[in-house]
């Protein structure tokens, strides 16, 4: 009974003192485990009489449960200490500002779309919307443009697998479109997705035009120039800003015309930039809208959105804009 209390006070002592699970696993090994103090104890039973056998595997288990629950008690307040440990060092400073979401924005390309409306609404025009997916007659032919025409080279797209449409090359379609559901005048812009078979660091297979129309009786290339000018000084926010034409071919237009802005001027040295193309449309094109070109004329012209985009942000890569990149885009916001 002796040794039975010294071990008693032996485990009391030492599991009092442990502070980790480890510690603690090696404790208990030192008296419960196969070599432990009582373990020993328990074997030694076989050398006793019936008698005392029983007496002495009483008092053995009454110490074997002591030591059990000053194990628990141990490990539970091992448990604890660590518990509070770890509270504290992920403490959480109530009084720090929240962590809120990212805000979103408008891509670039969006919000020039949306200030070039706003523009050309202050100047009468209306919005006119279009399919992407369009029909020969409305994307080419309609446009003075007919089968074999060497105009179509030039803009190669995507045509619909055995079918006769196509990606549109160009959102001219919708100026058809509008003449044949609408009676002069007519003043509109149409924005939208257009697709061509060009990639690389100006040009992408899907873009973003805009073109604009105006038809009415006496409609000149003066009328053109005037409101191309007041657009690209509202735009670029620059009252100086000189525009030019130079001659070109385009089959839905006659006379048609390149459109330069100016860019830079340094010491009278300007550096003009192509932005597109217009001319005052031909009366071929009116009749297939459904237009008398005795009574009506009119100018049409074309830009692209994401060129106006790179323009007005500084941007040098048009693949920049449908990369997706989160950095890049976050610098509109």
């Amino acid at each position: 009974m002796s040794d039975l209390k010294t071990i008693l006070q032996e485990a009391t002592g030492a599991l009092t003192e442990v502070m980790t699970m480890s510690d603690l696993e090696q404790t208990k090994a030192r008296f419960l485990g196969k070599s432990g103090s009582l373990t020993e104890q328990l074997k030694a039973l076989g050398k006793l009489s019936p008698e005392e056998k029983k007496t002495a595997g009483a008092a053995i288990n009454e110490v074997k449960q002591q030591v059990e629950a000053l194990i628990n008690d141990a490990k539970n307040r091992i448990l604890n200490a660590e518990l509070e440990a770890k509270l504290a060092a992920e403490a959480i400073d109530v009084t720090l500002p929240g962590r809120t979401s990212g805000l979103g924005g408008l891509h670039p390309v969006t919000r020039c779309l949306e200030r070039i409306e706003a523009l050309f609404a202050t100047m009468g025009f209306a919005v006119a919307d279009g399919p992407e997916i369009e029909t020969d007659y409305y994307c080419f032919t309609a446009l003075n443009t007919p089968p074999n025409h060497p105009a179509r080279s030039m803009q190669d797209t995507f045509y619909v697998l055995n079918s006769e449409n196509l990606l549109r090359s160009h959102t001219s379609p919708v100026q058809i479109r509008y003449m044949e559901a609408h009676q002069p005048p007519l003043r509109i812009i149409c924005p939208g997705r257009v697709y061509r078979c060009d990639h690389d660091a100006t040009h992408s297979p899907m873009f973003h035009q805009i073109e604009g129309l105006w038809i009415d009786e006496g409609i000149s290339l003066a009328d053109l120039k005037g409101t191309l000018t007041q657009f690209f000084r509202a735009f670029f926010e620059r009252d100086d800003m000189q525009i030019r034409f130079r001659p070109s071919f385009f089959p839905f237009v006659e006379p048609g015309v390149e459109v330069d802005i100016e860019w830079e001027n340094k010491g009278g040295k300007i550096k003009w930039l192509e932005i597109g193309g217009a001319g005052v449309v031909h009366p071929q094109v009116l009749r297939n809208g459904g237009i008398d070109p005795e009574k009506y004329s009119g100018f049409a012209f074309g830009m692209g959105l994401d060129r106006l985009t790179m323009l007005k942000y500084g941007v040098n890569d048009l693949r920049l804009f449908f990369e997706n990149d989160i950095k890049f885009l976050a610098q509109f916001r």
